[in-house]
C-alpha cells in the first residue's frame, strides 16, 4: 500500500495520528494496533478510524475491556519481535494497567540484560475539557515520567502528532505517548514530506526576552495565548514546548531562563509533585544566579477531578497563567 504525501493541507490532530499510525503500519508489518472499540469503531474519538477495514483484524485488534489484558499481551508480542502500539481508551482507564506498566514494560529491557526490548507505545488521551464522566479527564504523566525504563512523550499539535507517533513506534524503548483529547479537533497545516526533528527534543515556539513558559500536551495553545495578550502590555513571553517529558530536554530551557530571568510552569495535573515540581528544581539548580524571581507553577488543585460542571473551574485557564506571569514580575 503506497503511502500518500500531502503538503500542507489543514488536519485535525486526531487526524493526523491516524495519518501517522498508518503510515507506521505501511513501512512495517510487525507494526499492530490494540485497544477496546478501535477496530470496528474506529475508537471513541475515531483516531484509528479505517484502519482496520484497510489493514485487517490481525492488525488492528479490538480486545477485551481489560487494560491489564492489553498491555500483557503486549509484552509478548514484544518479545516475539512485534511493535505493539496500544490504545488506553481513556487516561483515567490507565490503572488497572499500572502493575503490567511499570513492573513489565519498563523493567523487562534491563532485566533480560538487554535481551529483550519492549517496543510498545502506549497511547494516552489526557487532560480535561471535553466534559467528561468521573475518570476521563486524568492528567497520569508525573506517575511515568517517575518510573526508569519508560520514555514519556506528550504532543501539542497537528505536526507534532504526525511525526512523534512514527518515532514513537520506531524507538527501541517503551513510550508513553500522551495525547491532548481537548485539542483532537484543533487544525494546522500539515507537510508530510518533512520530518521536524528528533522525538525527545524541547522545542521553541514563540521567542521572547522577558519570562520563560513551559508548557506541554494542551496547555501549549494556553501559553501562546498568553504571550499573546501580555504583548499588548509591552512584555515578552517566551514559550517552551517540552515534548518529551522522560527525558527531559533541558538545555533550551536553561538557556531561555538565563536569558529571561523568570520562569512560569504550567500543566493541567495538580502542582503537589507534579512536573511543574522537577522542572522548577532543575532550573533552580542550574539557574540559581540568573533568576530574578522564584520559579512559579501552575496547574490543576491538589482535589479528585471533577464534575464536569465545575472542571472549567479547576483547570489553569489563561486568567491563572497571566496571574502568575505577573506575579514573577513582582518580585
Amino acid at each position: 500500500m503506497a503511502a500518500v504525501t500531502q503538503r500542507s493541507a489543514p488536519v485535525t490532530l486526531g487526524k493526523a495520528i491516524n495519518m501517522g499510525l498508518r503510515k507506521a503500519m505501511e513501512d512495517d508489518p510487525k507494526v499492530l494496533l490494540m485497544g477496546e472499540d478501535i477496530g470496528k469503531l474506529g475508537g471513541v474519538f475515531r483516531v484509528t478510524d479505517g484502519l482496520q477495514k484497510d489493514f485487517g483484524e490481525d492488525r488492528v485488534i479490538d480486545t477485551p475491556l481489560a487494560e491489564s489484558g492489553i498491555l500483557g499481551t503486549a509484552v509478548g508480542l514484544a518479545m516475539r519481535g512485534f511493535r505493539p502500539v496500544c490504545e488506553i481508551q481513556f487516561d483515567g482507564f490507565i490503572f488497572p494497567a499500572y502493575n503490567q506498566i511499570v513492573t513489565q514494560v519498563a523493567k523487562i529491557h534491563s532485566r533480560s540484560r538487554g535481551k529483550l526490548p519492549m517496543r510498545i507505545v502506549i497511547r494516552v488521551p489526557f487532560g480535561g475539557g471535553i466534559g467528561a464522566v468521573e475518570h476521563h479527564s486524568e492528567s497520569p504523566e508525573a506517575y511515568f515520567s517517575h518510573t526508569a525504563g519508560l520514555k514519556v512523550v506528550a504532543c501539542s499539535n497537528p505536526v507534532d502528532a504526525y511525526w512523534m507517533i512514527q518515532q514513537a513506534i520506531r524507538a527501541d524503548d517503551p513510550v508513553l505517548f500522551f495525547e491532548p483529547k481537548r485539542r483532537y479537533w484543533e487544525k494546522a497545516d500539515l507537510d508530510t514530506s518533512l520530518e521536524p526533528g528528533p522525538l525527545f527534543e524541547t522545542r521553541v515556539v514563540r521567542a521572547g526576552e522577558d519570562c520563560t513558559v513551559l508548557a506541554y500536551g494542551p496547555m501549549v495553545k494556553t501559553a501562546l495565548q498568553a504571550a499573546s495578550a501580555v504583548e499588548a502590555e509591552g512584555r515578552s513571553l517566551e514559550v517552551i514546548d517540552l515534548r518529551t517529558l522522560s527525558p527531559l530536554d533541558l538545555a533550551p530551557v536553561f538557556d531561555s531562563v538565563r536569558r529571561t530571568g523568570r520562569c512560569v510552569v504550567v500543566h493541567e495535573a495538580p502542582t503537589n509533585l507534579g512536573m511543574g515540581s522537577e522542572l522548577a528544581a532543575r532550573i533552580t539548580e542550574q539557574c540559581f544566579y540568573s533568576l530574578e524571581a522564584p520559579v512559579l507553577r501552575v496547574g490543576g488543585y491538589d482535589t479528585p477531578y471533577p464534575p464536569s460542571k465545575i472542571e472549567e473551574d479547576y483547570l489553569p485557564d489563561l486568567d491563572r497563567v497571566l496571574d502568575a506571569v505577573d506575579r514573577t514580575f513582582a518580585f
